[in-house]
C-alpha cells in the first residue's frame, strides 16, 4: 500500500489556499467539509498540522491523500493515532489503512464531493464517473485511512 506517488504542493497560490482552509477550519468554518487533520510527525516527534476532507460514509469516517505518499500520510501511518478539528472541536482517531482493492468504493463518492478541488492531485485523470477498472490503476498510489473514533 506505500506508494511513491507525491504530487507536492507548488507555488505561492497552493500554500495560500492550505493556510486559509487551516485557519478558516481553525475558526469553526469547515470549507466544502475541511477539517484540520493534527498528526505527530514521525522524525520530529512535534505535531503537524494540515487541511483535509474527511468522507462519511454509512457511519464510518475515512481520509484520502489525493497528493499521494504525503507527509501527512506517511506521519499518520507511523503514528496509527490523529486528531480531526474544526474550531473548538477536537476529535481523537485511530487510523487503519485501507486495503487497495476496497479503494474503489471510497474514491467514487470522494470525487463526487472533492474532484474540483483535488482531481489534479491525482497520478492520472480520474473522475466519479470513471470506471472501476481506471479508479483500481491509481488505488495502490492513493492512501487511504479508516478512522475509528477513540
Amino acid at each position: 500500500m506505500t506508494t511513491t506517488h507525491y504530487a507536492e504542493p507548488t507555488g505561492r497560490i497552493q500554500f495560500a489556499f492550505n493556510d486559509m482552509v487551516s485557519w478558516l477550519s481553525d475558526h469553526g468554518i469547515g470549507l466544502a467539509g475541511a477539517r484540520t487533520l493534527t498528526v505527530v510527525g514521525r522524525k520530529s516527534g512535534e505535531p503537524k498540522t494540515t487541511p483535509v476532507n474527511p468522507l462519511v460514509i454509512d457511519g464510518r469516517t475515512y481520509l484520502i491523500s489525493p497528493r499521494g505518499n504525503t507527509q501527512w500520510s506517511r506521519n499518520l501511518r507511523a503514528a496509527g493515532v490523529c486528531d480531526i478539528g474544526r474550531g473548538r472541536r477536537v476529535d481523537t482517531y485511530t487510523a487503519v489503512e485501507v486495503a487497495d482493492e476496497k479503494k474503489i468504493a471510497l474514491l467514487r463518492p470522494y470525487l463526487k464531493r472533492w474532484g474540483w478541488e483535488v482531481a489534479s492531485y491525482l497520478p492520472a485523470k480520474v473522475t466519479h464517473t470513471s470506471s472501476n477498472d481506471e479508479l483500481a490503476a491509481i488505488a495502490p498510489a492513493v492512501p487511504v485511512f479508516e478512522l475509528h473514533r477513540n
